[in-house]
Formats: structure tokens, sequence, C-alpha cells
């Protein structure tokens, strides 16, 4: 084929030239003039470079380059109809819908969606990705991915409308979860604000993520705000990972305020607070199509439930987007 588009109007009439022979039926039948027939399918031998018909009597006949390309035809036609239904916001919600997302919102968020999907709607179907939020923004630009499930912190909000990508993002927020500082149990609950309590942990060793800077930076303007520099000692995805070596005496660190571990306090920070806040990120305008728009639907629903409903080892929003990965 030359380096043109080729109309699919015109592939329509090869197709029916090759199953009805004629271009005086293929005109009755897709309700043009013979004389139309002809000029488009001569038009499409040019766009392929090679004849595409050839006399026959009275009628014409396919060439063998014309009956490849009537071949062709029946598979090009069945992917525009098929891609024409499912852009369709009206249609029957169908396809993959590739979804990168923290950790934690596996769990709690993106499992339970799948178990919806897989009784309602199989033909609906996931494929999930873990991801840090930084990693699962670029494959989201990159159009690797369909949906991003991230977070950002209050004291350290992503900026969705800036950077490289920003203005293809759209950002939807699923709520938001309070975080406190997570200390080995003590018999000691003294209040104060967050720079107060911070400042009583001065000497220890710090904990970190290891994939993501968000909560170091939390940490970092607190701690600054106590009038000291954080020695950061160790970095860990897990929450349960974290929670393990704040026990174990190797440090304290940042931690949702609904979680319950033995042998940790939570210690509320407040002025300021430190919230955690979920978000699903799509690219602009491809929310619309309808097994995104499901699957977003859903997200916001589970996430939502999964606020009051708590998880195992967490009570309320922290069990469900509330942790680090």
């Amino acid at each position: 084929m030359n380096d043109c588009d080729v109309d699919p109007r015109r592939l329509e009439l090869l197709l029916e030239l090759s199953r009805l022979g004629s271009m005086r039926e293929v005109g009755e039948a897709m309700h043009v003039t013979t004389s139309t027939v002809s000029q488009q399918l001569a038009a499409l031998a040019r766009e392929a470079g090679t004849p595409l018909t050839e006399p026959d009597g009275r009628r014409v006949r396919l060439t063998p380059a014309g009956r490849r390309l009537a071949d062709h035809a029946v598979t090009i036609l069945a992917a525009i109809e098929a891609a024409r239904r499912d852009l369709d916001p009206a249609a029957q919600p169908a396809g993959t819908v590739r979804v990168a997302a923290y950790a934690s919102a596996f769990g709690q968020v993106l499992l339970p969606v799948a178990r919806i999907l897989a009784g309602r709607q199989p033909q609906v179907r996931l494929q999930l990705l873990e991801h840090e939020p930084a990693e699962a923004l670029g494959m989201l630009a990159a159009d690797e991915i369909d949906l991003a499930l991230t977070y950002d912190y209050n004291l350290a909000p992503a900026r969705f409308g800036r950077g490289p990508y920003g203005r293809q993002l759209h950002a939807v927020p699923l709520g938001s979860v309070p975080w406190s500082l997570g200390t080995p149990s003590s018999g000691d609950r003294s209040a104060g604000t967050a720079a107060e309590v911070f400042g009583r942990y001065r000497d220890h060793d710090w904990i970190v993520n290891s994939r993501n800077t968000a909560d170091e930076e939390v940490l970092r303007i607190v701690a600054s705000l106590a009038g000291f520099e954080p020695r950061i000692a160790h970095r860990a995805d897990s929450l349960d990972l974290v929670q393990e070596m704040i026990v174990a005496g190797l440090g304290v660190g940042l931690l949702p305020s609904a979680r319950t571990v033995r042998g940790v306090t939570l210690r509320r920070l407040r002025q300021p607070e430190v919230v955690l806040r979920p978000y699903a990120v799509t690219r602009r305008g491809h929310d619309a199509w309808p097994p995104l728009a499901l699957v977003l639907r859903l997200v916001a629903d589970t996430a939502g439930a999964a606020g009051t409903a708590g998880a195992p080892g967490t009570t309320g929003a922290a069990g469900a987007m509330g942790a680090q990965p």
C-alpha cells in the first residue's frame, strides 16, 4: 500500500464486490450509484498502487491483489467496528483495564474490585502492577497503563498539574487518612503539637520508605519545626516491616493513626496534622472509556466502604488506602 490513508468505506465496497460480483448489486446494497462504486474502487486501487479489479465479460472480478485486500478488509473492518463499540460511552463495558498501584491498595481496593468484576462484569478484567506513585504516574503518561492509584501527604502535596506530563493527568481524591508517629510502646502518652512530639525523639533513629520520598519529606518538614535534622537510619517499603523494626527498637517512623499494633504506640500529630491522601489518576479524557469508567466507580465505592470497614490488622480508613507499600 502507498503511504496514505485508506477510507474504510472503500474497503467495504471492495468486500461487497468480492461477495456479490457486480458493481450494480454493490451499489444497490450500499445505497449508492454504480458510478460511485466504480469511482471509489478506482481510488482504492490508486491507494493500493495496483489494479484491484479486471473485466470479466460484462461484469468485473477481483484481481489476485484485490482478493488479498478483500481478505484483509474483513479483519480491518471488524477491528474498526470493535473499536467503535469499545469507545461508545453507552456500550456495555468490556476489555482489560491496566492498573498500577502501591501495594496496600491491592488487598483493600483492587482485589475486592477484581472479585466484583468476576461476579458481575466478567468481560472487564484487571491487569495489576505494583508500583510507587512516581513510577505509576510515569507509566500513565506514557499510556502504558489506564489507571494509577497513588497518594501524597498534605505536607508534601503531589503536583498533578505540573511537570512534563502533569497537564495530561486527572486525579480524583479517594479520601484522607491521618497519620501518627509510631514509637516503641511506653506508658508515656504526652500530648502536644507535631513538633513537640517529634522533638522528644530527636536522638532516635528514623525509618522511612525506600521507594518513595513523600513520607521522608513530611518527616523532615515536621522535624525542622522542632529544630533538628532527623537521622534516617532505615528504609523499608512494608508497613508491617516498619512496625516490626519499631518494636525491635530500631527507630521510629510514620504509621496510619488507625493502625493498632502490639508493641507500638501511635502518637497523634496535630498543628500540623499529617494526612495521607489517596487518588485515582487517569489520563484526561480517557475516563469515558466504559471499562475504565466502571473500574473507577468501583474503586471509589470500595475505597469509601473500606474506610469504615477496616481490614485485618487495622481499623478505619488506614486499612484501605492509608498505608505505604
